[in-house]
This record gives C-alpha cells, structure tokens and sequence, in this order.
C-alpha cells in the first residue's frame, strides 16, 4: 500500500544513447532514488531490454554515466537524447521496434494527494542504431503505420498518474488489493499493448504509465460559503473500441461499443491538500446491447441499421454479466430511444431489446432481476410545460435511493506494516516488489457507505441524451455527497442554483469530448441551452453545424481513425507478406463483434436493403415485433426499486418493464400506484 504524499515512484527521466543501446535514468520525486534501465541498440527484430537492479543515489548514477561515457568514447561516447516522464510503450510494425515516451506532461488535478497528470508532448524514438535497422524501416509501409499510429493524439484526453490507480474508481482502489501488472489489464488501460512486452520481460511496471483514455476535469467549487473540490472522470473501455458507425452494438464477449464509466468525485477543500471525507458515484454508458450495426454512407445521413440474430441473446447476456462483476446488483437500465416513429428505427432495437432482456430474465430469481425504466427523451423535450430534467432527476433519486454511493473517511497515521481489516490506502500500480517503497505519512480510506449497482443509460448513440441523463444523476447525486460531506443542510440541488450551471458546464466538457471521440462531432445540447435560456436561433444553428460535421466525419475520416486506434490497441498487427492495413475493404480484419465468419461477414454486402431513410435491416428475415400501435410516448414509471443488495459476483438478473400492452414482445398487467413517493410498476411478465 503507498502513503497518500511521497513515495519511491519513478517520475522522470533521462534518456542517454550509445551505438549500442539506449541508458534510460529514471528517479522519484524526491531525488532519493535513481535507477537504470538498458535497451539494447544492435538487435532489429527482438525487444532486448534490462533492469539494472542496484538503486543509486545521484552521485552514484553521475558516476556511472561518466563511465559509460569513457568507455564507449571510440564509437563517439554516451550522448543526451531527451528528458521525458514514462515510457508508453513499445511497437514493431514491418522493421524494427520504436519506444513511445512522454517528454510534456501537465498537472490537471489531484486525488488524495496523488497527482493526475494529462500529456502534453510524445515521440517516438527508433530503437535500433542506424547501422543495423534494414530498409525495410524506412520503407512507405512503415512510415505510413508510423503515421497512423501517431495519428492517435495522446496530447488530447489520456491522463494518467504515477501512485493512483487513475483506471480504477475510488471504491474499488479501497475495497480491492489489486496492484501491478493486474491493474494494467483492465479494460480501461489504452497502453495495455504497448507495455505488454516490457512488463512481461522486466515483471513490474516501475518504467510505463498506464494511460486512461475519456475526459478528466477538476475544479474548485463553493457553495454556501464553503469551497469543495469536484472531480469529473469519464474512462473509456478499450475493448471493442472504435467510432459511431464501425463499432455498433455488442460483440460476442458481451462488450459493447462506447463503452464508458463516469465517476464523479467530491471532498473539501483543506490546506493540506488531504481532506477529512470523500464522497464517489459512478455510473455507466454504452451502445444497446443487441448484435446491431450500421454501415457508412456518403449519400445517406443516417445508414440503414443491421439488426443480427444472436442465438439465446448470449452476447446480451454476457453483458449484463459482466457489469453485475464490476460493479454489483441491482443494475437499473435507463433506456431513452425513440418509442414511436414515421418510420421504424429506434423503436424497432427497442423492441428487440426488451424481447432479449425478457427471454434472458424468465430462467432468473426476481431478487437478482434488473430493474428497467424506458424514457422517450425526444419526444418528452418537445411537448411544452414537460421539465425533462425534473423528470430525470426524480429517476435519480430513485436509483440512487437502491445504490446509494461510496462516502469515506480519511485519516492519516505514521507508516504501519499494515491497515486494519475495512481500511485501505490508494495503492499505485506497480509491482509487490515496489510496495516497500513507502513514505512517513500513511492515510487509511475507511469506507462508511459503500455504492450498490450501478445506472446503466444508452439511448441510440450513447452521446447526446445520454449525456443529459448522465447530468441529471449527476446533479442528483452532488446534493446527496455534499449533504455527506457535512457542506450543505438539503441533500438536493435546484436545477436553477448557481451550483448546478456550474456542473452542468462539466458534463456539457464531458459530452462534448466524448462525442468528438465517438461520434466525430461536439455533442448536442439543446436541452442544456434551452435550461440556460439561451437564444434558440442560435442553438437550431448550432446543432445543424454539428450534424454536418458528425456526418463529415463519419463518412470521410472514420475509417483512418478506426485503423489507428485498432493499431494503437493492437488489434491488427502488420505482417511480411500479409495484406496491409489500408487494402483491407473495412473493419472486417477485426472481427470482434461480428458474430460468424469472414465470408459470412462479406456476404452481407448481398443482403437486399432499403432505400428509404435509415429503416433497419434484418438478416436472414429476422422477425421483430413492431410495438408502436397504439402506444402512449411518455414516462415510464420504474418496476419496484426496493430490492437493496451487497455486490455480488454473481450473473446479473433481468426483468423487463415493456410499456407498450398490445406489444407482441411482452403482455404486461400494468397498475400505476404511488408508494412513497415513488412511480412504481406492478406488472406481470409472461
């Protein structure tokens, strides 16, 4: 476990070369401690990387470099190359391997007194000596992966930390032990790939650092007198990564496309920069969890959408699976797509969504079932005296009423062999071997309110409504943590309080950064612009440009963007004598997400389509109930939320609330009656 200020971490470096091998020094904060790590020069096709074991102190590393120095002065001795603060990672396309380092970084906040840091500058730097690499490393190929890969912009949105386990929220770096090598292989670690091989070779992480991909932004608030700092972190899922019209859906693994987690964190302001109480919640985003894509169109808007059978919705399944082991029961699903349409398109993958929601359900105890809650958010903006951020945030009190959320106390204490049972310390990602390394001041986290589940929101592209949903539970979920905190006397915040512009400008960043991400495109906003009482020509203007510019994107500039991110994350791997990257017809060289083979993917290209605006497609003549006739849009009131459970590993349970009664998916026996305050649904599944 490491102490809350100092620490033996490794922070910056100096890379010096020979003609035969690079020297990377690297030292902690406080000077104190100095290693040496070796990289040999003279080998092009193989990784030869060593650890000098010995610690130095300054003194002892100048010494050495000088002896370096004179003893490679016939070949023109040891030269400087660039400071730089942690390695990346390495990479091999066709030549030889290049070594990816920070040499500009930032301070963009800081949690418990461990720095957060977001970077400013990389380079990649040939491994190789010029004497050895072949041609092959300057040939058009390499150079143009060499490209592709730098086309990822690690100066925009990773941030990273060199004692925090910024990958991991703060109730899971108190309540788990996992350190090392294992925090590396969450799926929030973008640099998972390129730090594989060195990890593996030296065992520990003591040289990279593990980069986050999202949105991280800090800022110090005041409220009632009292000032309180708020950190908001969006962590973007790795795994089937991609953009808005190439990565769709689900994949076979039960991952879904956008996948993102939201964290928002508050603790007072003190003078010693640790303070006495945190507070945490996190909630979730990610593309509806059926076997779906959509293809780009350069002559339509909106690509028609292919709907996939998935046999006993097993990939639906093992999503919900999967969240329940992140993050516990209950799982409440707000799902915010269109209800009815002119022409099908929303309300059709949300039928299907309920129909595998309710197939998975009927094996399940109704004490492990997901709650779901359907909320048309278009049609609810557009129908006047309707506040939809009221309605919002009544859906998050009741949620947060089932999970409620992490709230723990700090307290600091001379440096102990261990913390008592239920109290843990931030723990940073490296190695057993490193967790000796531990400054005087030690702070114990003790947990006294731990969150249950989780709120999981999607609308079609997890973006734009999503994001006023995320903002509503957001604002629901800043009364309740500064009521914890002892900052304010009411435990709710008025959509109109100066308290809650500010925090909408942090989910309206947010959105905005996560939208460019995925969806090419600033998110839209009108339903924040019209809260603000903004200008509503001005908005209308807005959101056109933003349509173009998202459709621009996708159409033209996707499919290099998806290539450099399956590069970067090494889900395509160039080869001697394989096709290369670019001559591929799409993003079918990763067939992750796609359910069956190659061929079977290729064929879809034969499969007859419509030509209107956008209508989805079903292969092999998929049936899909149409459940708009003779629907009510509106609100629909959540099934009983009152079933509070710990976390637990077990498989998610899912219960299926279908509004529509003659829908051919489900046939409810609705009731509506209020208990305590609450819109509860009392329905009978069959």
């Amino acid at each position: 476990m490491e102490a809350m200020t100092g620490g033996k971490f490794l922070q910056k470096f100096r890379l010096y070369e020979t003609r035969s091998k690079f020297y990377l020094i690297g030292r902690d904060k406080s000077r104190s401690h100095w290693r040496v790590l070796k990289i040999d020069r003279l080998e092009c096709a193989e990784l030869g990387v060593e650890e000098d074991p010995t610690s130095y102190t300054e003194n002892e590393c100048q010494e050495l470099l000088w002896r370096i120095h004179e003893g490679n002065r016939l070949t023109g001795g040891l030269k400087f190359v660039t400071k730089c603060y942690g390695i990346v990672g390495f990479v091999k396309f066709l030549g030889p391997y290049y070594m990816v380092v920070i040499t500009r970084r930032r301070k963009v906040g800081t949690i418990c007194g461990h720095e957060i840091y977001s970077i400013g500058k990389s380079e990649m730097i040939a491994i190789p000596s010029v004497i050895v690499c072949p041609n092959v490393a300057y040939s058009r190929d390499e150079n143009r992966y060499k490209r592709l890969l730098c086309s990822v912009d690690l100066s925009k949105d990773f941030f990273f930390s060199y004692s925090y386990n910024i990958m991991r929220s703060l109730q899971k770096n108190i309540t788990e032990k996992n350190t090392g090598q294992v925090v590396y292989e969450t799926m929030f670690v973008w640099n998972e790939f390129l730090t594989r091989a060195v990890r593996n070779h030296l065992k520990n992480t003591s040289w990279t650092v593990a980069l986050v991909h999202g949105f991280f932004k800090q800022s110090k608030l005041s409220v009632s007198g009292k000032d309180f700092w708020l950190t908001l972190i969006a962590r973007r899922s790795r795994h089937f990564a991609g953009t808005r019209f190439l990565k769709r859906g689900v994949n076979e693994k039960g991952r879904v496309a956008n996948d993102v987690e939201t964290e928002q964190i508050v603790f007072e302001d003190t003078s010693d920069g640790i303070p006495s109480h945190m507070a945490s919640v996190v909630q979730h985003r990610g593309s509806i969890p059926l076997v779906w894509f959509q293809e780009t169109s350069r002559l339509n808007i909106r690509p028609d959408i292919i709907l996939k059978p998935d046999v006993d919705y097993k990939a639906t399944r093992l999503h919900f699976e999967n969240l329940a082991l992140r993050y516990g029961n209950p799982i409440i699903i707000l799902n915010l797509i269109k209800t009815r349409e002119k022409k099908p398109r929303e309300s059709l993958l949300r039928a299907e969504f309920a129909k595998a929601i309710h197939y998975i359900n009927k094996g399940l105890t109704e004490d492990k079932r997901l709650k779901f809650l359907h909320m048309d958010l278009s049609k609810l903006s557009r129908r006047k005296g309707t506040n939809v951020l009221a309605l919002l945030n009544k859906v998050a009190s009741d949620v947060l009423d089932l999970t409620e959320f992490l709230h723990c106390e700090i307290s600091t204490s001379a440096k102990s062999e261990g913390a008592p049972s239920g109290e843990r310390t931030v723990a940073k990602p490296r190695d057993d071997k490193c967790s000796s390394d531990q400054s005087e001041c030690v702070a114990k986290l003790v947990p006294l309110l731990l969150q249950k589940g989780v709120l999981r929101t999607n609308c079609i592209d997890c973006l734009d409504r999503t994001n006023v949903a995320q903002f509503a539970y957001g604002l629901t979920a800043l009364g309740r943590q500064l009521h914890a905190l002892g900052i304010i006397e009411s435990p709710k915040i008025e959509l109109h309080a100066p308290l809650a512009d500010d925090l909408m400008d942090f989910y309206e960043r947010m959105g905005d950064t996560l939208a460019i991400q995925y969806g090419g495109s600033a998110a839209h906003n009108k339903i924040f612009c019209e809260q603000r009482g903004q200008w509503k020509a001005a908005t209308q203007s807005q959101e056109f440009l933003r349509t173009l510019q998202r459709y621009y994107n996708n159409a033209y500039t996707d499919n290099d963007k998806q290539d450099a991110i399956n590069v970067f994350l090494g889900h395509f791997q160039p080869q001697q004598g394989k096709p290369a990257l670019w001559k591929l017809d799409s993003d079918q060289h990763y067939n992750i997400g796609r359910q069956g083979t190659l061929k079977e993917e290729i064929a879809r290209s034969f499969i007859k389509r419509s030509l209107s605006d956008g209508n989805i497609l079903l292969e092999n003549s998929l049936p899909v109930s149409n459940c708009n006739n003779g629907e009510k849009t509106g609100l629909l009131p959540m099934q009983q939320l009152d079933d509070i459970r710990e976390p637990s590993d077990s498989a998610p349970d899912i219960s299926i609330c279908e509004p529509n009664p003659s829908s051919r998916c489900v046939n409810p026996s609705t009731k509506l009656e209020k208990t305590t305050g609450k819109l509860v649904r009392s329905m009978n599944v069959i």
